[in-house]
This record gives C-alpha cells, structure tokens and sequence, in this order.
C-alpha cells in the first residue's frame, strides 16, 4: 500500500467545521477538500472583488500614486522597467496599458538577461537614459535590492518608483516611493501578492485618485486576464485576495474578455479558451511568454500581450511557440546532462562509501576533489567542468561550462521534484568566459521546509565574499557567483542543510482520501474545476483509493493504462500513469491502491471520466 498522508481526517458531517456543514449536503467530498486546506469560515471563498485588501494597506503606495498622477498631469516621461519572466511581462505590459488609457507618456525596457542580468542595475539606467530619457522610472517586479541602480538613476535627477514582491531583509533603495508587501514595515496581510499583483493594487489606488478628482482614468480590473496569469505563471501562493484575483481573470478570459495576445496563444496551443483553467496559466501560457525571456528577450512577449491587432498578435504568438519548442530542446538536452551527472555522482560516492565531504576532508575544502573528480568521469579528455552532489541527499548543485543561463531554472525544478532535495543549476553568464574570475548565474528550486533565499543568505552571511549577488522567495531563488567560488559555495551550502532535520528532507505525498461511488462522474469533475481556483497553496485535489485491475496495456514502454472497478460503480473507470516505470509493473496484479487526480478525457468529441495516477502500488492478494 502507498504511504500517505491525509489533508482532512474527519468521516463525518457532524466533524467538519460548521460552516462548511451546508457544503456537505451538496458533496460530502468537496465540505472535506475545503476542510483539508484550512477553510472555517465562509468568506474565506469568497469571490468577489469587494472581498480583496484595501490597497491603503501597502506601504508606500499613497506616495508612489501621488508621483504618478503628477507625472500624468505634466506629462513627464516614465519608463517601466521589467522583469525578464511571465511575471515581470505581465506587470509591464499591464503598466503600459493603464498608464496610456490615463494618459500617461510612457515606454517600457526589460532586460536582455544574457547581457544585463536581472533588476535595475545602473548599465540599465544608463541604457534606459540613452534610449527613453526618462523623468521618472518604475520598476515591476524587480527593484527591492537595486541600491546601486536608484543611486545612478537619482544622479541624473529621475524620480524612482520600486514596485516588487521579492523578499528582503535588508533596508530598501532610497528610492522616492517603494511600495512591496514583503518589505519592513509593511502590514499588507497578503505577503503573496507577485509583482503583477503589486502592479494592479498601485494602478488600481492611481485610479481611483484621479476619478475621484475627475481626471482621466481607467477601469483597471479590466486587465485582471494579466494579473492572473502572471500570478499563476509566477507560482505565487493562492491566498483569499490571490484567488479572487485569478478568479476574475480567468473568468474574463473564458468570455473572451483579455488581450489578443492570450488569445493568440491559446490559439497556438490548441486551446479553447472557454474550457480554460487556472492551472493552464501556468502550464499553457506561461511556459510561452517565459520562453522570449529565457531564449531570447522578454520584449517580444510584452509585445504580444499589448498589441490590438489579431494578426500582429498571431504572429508574435508564432514566434513564441518557436521560441519554446527552441526551449523545450535545449532543456531536454541539459536534463539528459544533469541525470547522468547525479547518476554517476550517485555511483562513485556509492562505490566510495562515502560522502563528498568525507572524500575531500584532507584537503580542507569540502565537496571539491569528489565533485571535479565524479565530473570527469561524465566529461572524459575535457577540462574540470564542476558539478557537486550532496550524498546524504539534501542537496543536488550543478554546473557546466555550456550550460544555457535561460533554462537553469527549469532544469532545477525537474531535479527537485525527481529527488526531492533543493536543487540548484549555475551556467556561465557568458559561454565564452569560464575563467575562475567569471560570473557564473544560479537558479535554485526547493522543497517544503527549506527556505531557499534565506538558506542562500545564511551563506552570504557566512562568507561575505562569496556571492556577488542573490534574491528570492522561499521555493525558488537566483544568485550570481565567481566560477572559481562554486565549490566553496556547496561546501558553505552543505553546511547550512546539514543543520536540518532529516524529517525536512522525507517526501509526504498528500491525499484528500477516497471518493464515493457518485464522485465518479463528469458532472464531480467540472463541479471541482468550478469550486474553487486551484494551485500553489490550494492544491489540486488528489485522491487515492483501492481499485480492481480489469485490464492493462503498456503503451510506448512508459505508459501504463488501465481499467479498473471501484466499488458500487457500475462501469469501468479509465486510468493512466505517464511515464510509468514498466518494469516496476505486476502484470498478475489483481488489486491497486492508486494516488490519483479526476480528468475529463475528450475523443472525436465524445467525453468521458479518466483518472491521472500519480503514484501506484500493486495490493497482495
């Protein structure tokens, strides 16, 4: 049987909270996926825009509103400034649409990430000077470190206005107004608004500014298609105020409410836009717009979400699925990479019997003879190109001299969710400089239970010389290094998780329990894509259960389909297990105890119930 572990215990209506109790007689089943995830009152699942925080509650915004409604009035130049990701292009675009209808003067400038890096830098001021000759700079998504960047910009007398999300223990720029959730001194209740998030609550507050001074002005919940998507895209926490946010933004998008662009890259992607949900923001859309930033530059996707003409729309949206099918080949070949470093790793610290620490504890500097020695059994007649693993399996830190900088992140987050330990890709920020005194960058993804940004800055604070640059959240952060620092970075990084509990690094595979036998039906399926959005913080519901294995087919050798009998349901249910392991297959197994997800499968237009396994075990008869 699966071990698992359940989100709602309770088998009774009486048990639930009380106000979930008139759910239950709706669906026993869906009171218990509310309970699950925290739910006690009502208006916790409220849905209306009355319902979100007041924008008077961040701090700094009042400031920041009043700056930009002078800058409307006297026609200043203001130049937005973004991030290279799904997040940052939807806060810029989002920027340039209310800004324009309220009459603002305004361009906008994203980093090239391979020539600039990330956030406002003084080479991006002086870029954006040369370029735009901006009187006033606003930041989305970015800024909440850029000391150096408000210092340039300030020197030449140009107003700064910082919106972000990111977090920070540090004192902010002295910019003129910053306005994030996360930063000191803020009692915005929802620390999980992204930085398109931030954007819409700074527009929404400018808004109402000047219609109440009978200025013009503009209906900024008319762009809530932008900031759900960028949220979701974003993997920012589903809170109350985030899943209102989404809430209306999908729902505009499904009535056809959104910008041409999405349209256009729903059309590239073969999806109907009235059949759409939240979790295809990030699977569908985001995928797309993060591939201009990561392959190329991050203005083509802002262009596609702001342009007004369907043909310029589908074009630009073309160029993006190229850019990800370019995206999806690089990172294929980079994953094939990564595995078969950590599998040698794995081997030769297995044939050792040791850990890297160990083997490399005469020379003082952990991790670095076992990392650049396993490394050279992948990469024979080359030179040292680093690459380390933790043994004890709490951390995975790569690098390659080749490696693409636009990917990392994603390659990241495959090896987190296949071995369950913070994962961290460097790749040179320029290929054709790999000296020892060359920046190498670093995405990091990260488990439950290990902070990644404060890990990272437990290290900068440990050895002050050894990060040039970091910043982040607690499941996914960025940071810059000298190449010749990597091995001394994993050494310091080690370190920090080996002062973990070792229940932190132990995988809990969550379920919301068994169905009842009406739950498997069409009509459940769409009533819990309706329920509620779901995601990151609110997560999908899963369910496990024992079934009767009716028949099987392996197909492709990697997945497995089934059919299988679940009590009291009168026909048999369809189930299937991507990338199945066919040898760990019983094919005389009569019973399985299936963790699974409810999917409507459609076929020359007929619909019908599937379920999508997601860890399987063959019951003993």
């Amino acid at each position: 049987m699966l071990n698992l572990t359940p989100r709602y215990t309770g088998t009774r209506i009486d048990e639930l909270p009380t106000a979930l109790r008139p759910f239950a007689a709706q669906s026993f089943t869906l009171a218990k996926l509310y309970a699950g995830r925290g739910i006690i009152e009502p208006d916790e699942l409220e849905t209306q825009l009355s319902g979100l925080l007041p924008a008077d509650m961040l701090h700094g915004v009042t400031k920041a509103v009043r700056l930009l409604d002078l800058a409307i009035d006297d026609g200043q130049r203001i130049l937005i400034v973004g991030d290279f990701d799904c997040d940052g292009a939807t806060s810029t675009a989002l920027m340039m649409r209310a800004l324009t209808a309220m009459g603002a003067v305004v361009d906008f400038l994203v980093p090239d990430r391979f020539k600039y890096g990330y956030g406002l830098t003084p080479e991006i001021v002086e870029l954006g000077i040369e370029t735009y000759q901006p009187q006033v700079i606003v930041t989305v998504d970015n800024g909440i470190s850029s000391h150096e960047g408000v210092a340039r910009a300030q020197a030449d007398g140009i107003t700064v206005i910082i919106t972000d999300h990111h977090l920070t223990t540090k004192a902010v720029p002295p910019a003129e107004a910053v306005v994030n959730p996360n930063q000191q001194d803020c009692n915005f209740t929802s620390k999980a608004l992204v930085g398109v998030g931030v954007a819409f609550y700074v527009l929404g507050r400018l808004a109402k500014l000047r219609r109440e001074a009978g200025k013009s002005t503009v209906q900024v919940s008319q762009y809530l298609d932008l900031v759900a998507l960028g949220t979701i895209a974003d993997v920012g926490i589903l809170d109350k105020n985030n899943r209102i946010l989404v809430h209306h933004g999908l729902a505009a998008i499904r009535q056809g409410r959104c910008c041409m662009g999405i349209l256009a890259l729903l059309e590239q992607a073969g999806r109907d836009p009235k059949q759409l949900h939240a979790q295809d923001f990030g699977f569908v859309l985001g995928p797309r717009i993060n591939a201009a930033g990561r392959m190329d530059n991050m203005r083509v996707g802002i262009e596609c979400l702001l342009t007004e003409d369907w043909s310029t729309a589908q074009g630009l949206a073309q160029e993006l699925e190229q850019l990800n099918r370019d995206r999806r080949q690089v990172e294929g070949e980079m994953r094939s990479q990564a595995d078969s470093i950590v599998e040698a790793l794995n081997a030769d610290n297995s044939v050792n019997n040791s850990s890297v620490s160990d083997s490399s504890s005469n020379n003082g500097h952990n991790g670095q003879e076992s990392s650049i020695n396993s490394n050279d059994i992948i990469i024979k007649n080359a030179e040292k190109k680093p690459a380390a693993i933790n043994n004890d399996n709490r951390s995975i830190i790569l690098y390659k001299d080749d490696w693409h900088q636009g990917v990392i992140g994603i390659v990241a987050g495959r090896l987190k969710e296949s071995h369950y330990c913070p994962s961290i890709v460097f790749a040179p920020s320029d290929t054709q400089r790999v000296g020892d005194d060359d920046p190498i960058k670093g995405s990091a993804r990260s488990i439950a239970g290990v902070h990644i940004r404060d890990a990272i800055e437990q290290v900068a604070e440990q050895n002050p010389a050894l990060i040039s640059h970091f910043g982040g959240h607690a499941m996914a952060a960025g940071l810059t290094l000298k190449r010749g620092n990597f091995d001394a970075f994993v050494s310091a990084f080690d370190d920090v998780m080996a002062q973990l509990d070792d229940e932190v690094f132990a995988e809990q595979k969550f379920t919301d329990g068994p169905l009842q036998a009406g739950d498997f039906s069409l009509w459940f399926v769409e009533a819990l894509a309706d329920a509620s959005v779901w995601g990151h913080g609110f997560a999908p519901p899963i369910f496990d259960g024992v079934f009767e294995v009716l028949s099987f087919k392996v197909l492709k050798d990697q997945h497995l389909k089934l059919s299988l009998r679940y009590p009291d349901v009168q026909y048999p249910i369809a189930a299937i297990y991507f990338n199945f392991d066919s040898s760990e297959w019983d094919y005389r197994a009569e019973k399985v105890h299936i963790l699974f997800e409810l999917d409507i499968n459609e076929w020359n237009g007929k619909k019908s119930l599937q379920l999508m396994v997601k860890d399987l075990a063959v019951v003993a008869p």
